[in-house]
C-alpha cells in the first residue's frame, strides 16, 4: 500500500541523516593520581618484586603490566576453609547481593523501555458489525420507500485499520536517552560488584573479630584454671603456715577477674554469630568453625601494583564514572530538547459488508501527515534545564574525582595500618614472652618464700593483659590485611 512505501522510503532517508546527535562526546576527566602508594615500603608491604612484574608481549616496556593484590580472587588471599564456605554462602543467599542483582534486571528493563522510543509505534485492529431489522420493519421500511426496496432484515460490515506513529530522532533526543539509560545500568552493574566486595570484606572481618573473641575466651579460661590451682596452692600454704591469709584473697581476686570476664567474652561471641548469620541471610545463630587456632594472613610480600591500576579495578570507581557518561548523555538529551521535533503518523484500512471486498483495493484508504514543532516561548524552561544538566554533570565530576582520592587514601591508610600493627603485634608477642616468663619466675620465689604473693599478682595480671593484647594485635594486623585488599579494588572477582 502507498502507506506503507511512504514510511519504508521517509525510514530510510531518516536512517541517512539522523546520525549525529547534539550535545558532548564523552572524555575520561583528568587525574592527579600518584607515581606510588603512600606507605608502600621499598622491600615489603605494597612493594612489588621483580618477579611480579608481567611483560606482555604487545605492550611496550613502559606499559608492563604490574601485579596487585587487588588482582586477586577472594578464594585465592583468604585461605581458610571455614571463612571460604562462609564466603560462599553469603554471596549465594545475602540480602544486599540479590537485592542489587534484581536492580540490575530493572535496569535492564528501563534501558528496553527508553530505546524503544527511538522507533515507530504500529497499532492494528479490526471491526465487525452486524444489524438485524425485524421484518415487520422491513415491510414498513419497504411499504413508506419510493426506491429500491430493502430485500434483507440482517447488514453486516467488516474491516481492519493500522496506524503508525513515529517521533524522527534528528537531533539525538532519543539515543542520548538511551545512552545515559545504558551508563546507569553499567552503574548499577558495578553497584553490584561493589556489593559483592563489601559483603566479602564484612564476612571476613566479622569473622576474624570471631576467632578473635575464641582466642580471648580461651585464653581467659586456660588463666581460670591456672589461678584456680595456684589458690588452692596458696590456701595450703596459708594453713601450713608459711603464707598469709591476705595472699589467699589476692589469689581469690585474680580468680574472680578471669570469672567475670568468661560471660562478657561469651556475650559477644553469641552477638558477633548473630551478626555473620544476618549476612549469610540466615536467621540468627551459631557458626560452625573449627576449634583450632587460626591461622591469621601474614604474607612476607604483598604487591599494591601502581595507583592508575585502580580507575579500572575499584567497583566504587568504575560506578563514577558510568554516573558521570550517564550525567554527560543527559546534557545532549537537554540540547536536543532545544532544537526543532518532527512527528510522522498514518493511517490505512479497508472496509466492505462481503469478505472479498476486504482484500479489494477499492474498499482500501490511508493518510499520512507530518508534524513540525519548535519551541518558541517557555520563559526560559528548556535553556534552564541545560544548564542544570551541565551543572549535574560538573557535579558528578567531582564526584568522580573525589572517589579517585578516597580510594588513594584507602590504600594508604590500609597500607600503614597493616606495617604499623605488624609492627606492634610482633613486640606485643615479644613482650607476652617475657611476661609469661616473668610469671613463671614470681611463682617459684613465692613458693620458695623469697617475695609476697603481690609479686605473683602483678605478674599475673600482666601477662592475662598481654595475651589479651597480643590476640587484638594479630586481629588488628588481619583486619588490616583484609582492608587493604578491599582497597586496592578486589573482593568482586568470582
Amino acid at each position: 500500500m502507498r502507506w506503507i512505501l511512504f514510511f519504508a522510503s521517509t525510514l530510510a532517508l531518516t536512517l541517512c541523516i539522523t546520525g549525529c546527535r547534539v550535545g558532548p562526546h564523552y572524555q575520561r576527566p583528568a587525574t592527579n593520581a600518584p607515581q606510588v602508594f603512600r606507605g608502600a615500603t621499598p622491600s615489603g608491604i605494597g612493594a612489588a618484586s621483580p618477579s611480579q612484574v608481567v611483560s606482555v608481549p604487545e605492550l611496550s616496556t613502559e606499559r608492563a603490566q604490574v601485579t596487585s593484590l587487588g588482582d586477586e580472587k577472594w578464594a585465592e588471599v583468604f585461605r581458610d576453609p571455614t571463612l571460604q564456605q562462609l564466603i560462599r554462602e553469603a554471596l549465594a543467599n545475602n540480602y544486599d547481593v540479590r537485592i542489587a542483582a534484581e536492580r540490575i534486571l530493572e535496569q535492564q528493563d528501563r534501558v528496553g523501555i527508553t530505546r524503544a522510543q527511538q522507533f515507530p509505534t504500529v497499532s492494528g485492529g479490526g471491526s465487525y458489525t452486524a444489524l438485524g431489522l425485524p421484518r415487520g420493519l422491513v415491510k414498513t421500511l419497504n411499504s413508506g420507500s419510493n426506491g429500491k426496496p430493502y430485500t434483507a432484515s440482517s447488514f453486516y460490515a467488516g474491516g481492519f485499520t493500522l496506524s503508525a506513529a513515529w517521533n524522527l530522532d534528528f537531533w539525538g533526543f532519543y539515543r542520548r536517552q538511551t545512552e545515559a539509560a545504558r551508563a546507569q545500568l553499567l552503574a548499577t552493574e558495578w553497584g553490584r560488584r561493589m556489593t559483592i566486595s563489601t559483603v566479602v570484606e564484612n564476612v571476613a572481618t566479622a569473622y576474624l573479630r570471631l576467632r578473635t573473641l575464641d582466642s580471648e575466651l580461651d585464653i581467659t579460661r586456660r588463666t581460670l584454671d591456672a589461678r584456680k590451682r595456684s589458690l588452692q596452692l596458696t590456701e595450703t600454704l596459708e594453713q601450713g603456715g608459711s603464707g598469709t591469709l591476705a595472699d589467699v584473697r589476692q589469689a581469690e581476686q585474680l580468680l574472680y577477674a578471669a570469672a567475670a570476664a568468661i560471660p562478657d567474652f561469651e556475650r559477644q561471641i553469641e552477638q558477633e554469630e548473630n551478626s555473620i548469620s544476618i549476612l549469610l541471610g540466615r536467621n540468627p545463630g551459631s557458626i560452625i568453625r573449627q576449634a583450632s587456632e587460626i591461622n591469621w594472613p601474614q604474607p612476607e610480600r604483598i604487591p599494591a601494583g601502581i595507583p592508575s591500576q585502580l580507575l579500572d579495578r575499584r567497583p566504587d570507581i568504575q560506578q563514577a564514572e558510568a554516573e558521570l557518561l550517564a550525567a554527560n548523555a543527559n546534557v545532549g538529551v537537554a540540547k536536543a530538547q532545544l532544537f526543532p521535533q518532527l512527528a510522522l503518523s498514518g493511517t490505512g484500512g479497508t472496509s466492505s459488508s462481503q469478505l472479498k471486498g476486504l482484500i479489494d483495493g477499492k474498499n482500501t484508504y490511508w493518510y499520512a501527515t507530518g508534524n513540525l514543532t519548535q519551541t518558541i516561548f517557555d520563559a526560559g524552561r528548556l535553556r534552564n534545564n541545560l544548564r542544570l544538566s551541565e551543572a549535574q554533570k560538573q557535579e558528578e565530576v567531582l564526584v568522580y574525582q573525589r572517589t579517585i582520592k578516597q580510594a588513594f587514601q584507602g590504600v594508604s591508610d590500609a597500607l600503614i595500618g597493616l606495617q604499623k600493627f605488624r609492627e606492634f603485634r610482633e613486640n606485643e608477642a615479644e613482650l607476652t614472652a617475657s611476661a609469661e616468663d616473668a610469671t613463671r619466675l614470681a611463682r617459684l620465689r613465692y613458693n620458695g618464700g623469697s617475695t609476697s604473693y603481690l609479686e605473683v599478682l602483678t605478674n599475673d595480671t600482666n601477662y592475662y593483659s598481654a595475651q589479651l593484647t597480643l590476640a587484638v594485635a594479630q586481629e588488628n594486623e588481619a583486619l588490616s590485611f583484609v582492608q587493604l585488599y578491599s582497597a586496592l579494588g578486589g573482593g568482586w572477582q568470582e
